[in-house]
């Protein structure tokens, strides 16, 4: 059995128009509302994906140390430096314990 012969473009044309005949005014608002809004929603998409991605200006701060300074002058300013950040983790738990206690944690 060999298969059907392909229509022609005039052929689909005329099935396309007695198609669109049988659907009523409604049908396609609601056939175009349909195709309309997931397009709508990716476009939205695509501009979201495009905004705010790049990252601001970063600041970097430089420490410019003598070349001739000691050990011990290394030392105790690491020691500092430490002493600071702990205060500074410190700080932030008793402000974490004090949110928990608001909250009733």
């Amino acid at each position: 059995m060999s298969l059907p012969r392909p229509a022609s473009p005039r052929v689909l044309w005329a099935d396309l128009r007695a198609f669109a005949k049988e659907r009523s005014k409604v049908q396609w608002i609601a056939a175009v509302l349909a195709i309309v809004m997931p397009g709508v929603i990716l476009v939205g998409f695509y501009y979201d994906a495009q905004t705010n991605i790049a990252p601001g200006e970063q600041l970097i701060y430089v420490e410019s140390w003598s070349a001739n300074r000691t050990d011990a002058e290394i030392i105790e300013a690491q020691k500092e430096r430490q002493a600071q950040e702990d205060a500074i983790a410190a700080e932030r738990q008793r402000q974490f314990k004090e949110l928990e206690r608001q909250l009733g944690i």
